[in-house]
């Protein structure tokens, strides 16, 4: 209310194009926008062996997809807004969230997602240890207390009361004013989502992007694929992960979302970038945020 949100800072002096696209598409469903990127898996699977040969240094291919959408969002804050009640929002934070199994061995055990804040400074290993201590803080015995699954069961104990606080929940967000706790919690307030289908067999999805919220992109990775290519006048065969993604187009303009994406593209493609901080970072007007880094001790938890 009045510009100001619990999450973000109503954005003034946009280009009246940008402005008046919300009214146009005024659900985020309305404006989703699919895109198809293919990682180079041989460069990251040797950037991988390596680092874990010369520094002993554990890191997955979904860490360094989202520690490069942390390194491009402190150079485009752009992409990181957010539109509400036809109104653009500077967020004042960088999330991502992702959905992961409480039981790796028992399926029945249920999922939990998982909400991250990252600092526009973090490295690469930064990013893996916050993503790592937040995966063990979700699993196991712990997960089965946390806000989020208490909340449920009593919403789902009354009869009704679920439908009624949702909408009460909804029309509060549209004017700024829901529960800053929840907006802490719920999965669908951040900036970027993405989800590992190639964990359970599945192609990459172009997932939709939820109208309760404000995530402003989807990122889907997929299985393995292997493709015929021509390198120095041969053929043959290489291995891609493929990334579906789906974006929020009344965030930002085409041409930012250009330059993101390829630095994204860049630094995938030459992830040792990313060990150590960003020279300098950018922030939107009057929406300067940090985050402590990990403690040793949180780290190794």
């Amino acid at each position: 209310m009045f510009g100001r949100r619990p999450d973000g800072r109503r954005v003034k002096g946009i280009d009246p194009v940008m402005r008046i696209t919300p009214y146009v598409m005024p659900q985020r469903c309305d404006a989703q926008v699919f895109l198809k990127h293919k990682v180079d898996m041989e460069v990251l699977s040797r950037y991988i062996r390596k680092l874990k040969a010369e520094k002993n240094e554990q890191i997955s291919y979904m860490q360094i997809i989202v520690a490069a959408y942390v390194r491009a969002v402190s150079q485009y804050p752009e992409v990181n807004r957010f539109v509400m009640n036809k109104q653009l929002f500077a967020r004042n934070n960088c999330s991502a969230a992702f959905t992961i199994l409480k039981d790796p061995n028992d399926l029945h055990q249920g999922e939990a997602v998982v909400k991250i804040k990252f600092d526009l400074t973090d490295t690469l290993f930064d990013v893996r240890d916050r993503m790592n201590a937040a995966v063990e803080e979700n699993r196991g015995e712990a997960a089965s207390g946390g806000f989020i699954d208490k909340l449920l069961k009593f919403l789902f104990a009354v009869p009704g009361l679920a439908t009624v606080v949702v909408g009460l929940v909804r029309l509060l967000d549209r004017y700024g004013i829901a529960p800053s706790v929840l907006m802490e919690e719920l999965p669908f307030y951040v900036g970027m989502y993405i989800t590992n289908t190639a964990s359970i067999g599945l192609h990459d999805v172009n997932h939709h992007i939820y109208n309760w919220g404000n995530v402003g992109l989807f990122f889907g990775m997929g299985t393995t694929e292997k493709v015929a290519v021509v390198e120095n006048g041969e053929t043959r065969m290489k291995r891609f992960l493929p990334v579906g993604i789906t974006a929020d187009e009344r965030v930002c303009s085409g041409a930012q979302y250009a330059r993101f994406f390829r630095e994204m593209q860049r630094l995938i493609a030459h992830p040792e970038q990313l060990e150590l901080p960003p020279e300098s970072v950018r922030f939107d007007s009057k929406c300067e945020y940090h985050v402590p880094k990990l403690e040793k001790s949180e780290r190794e938890a």
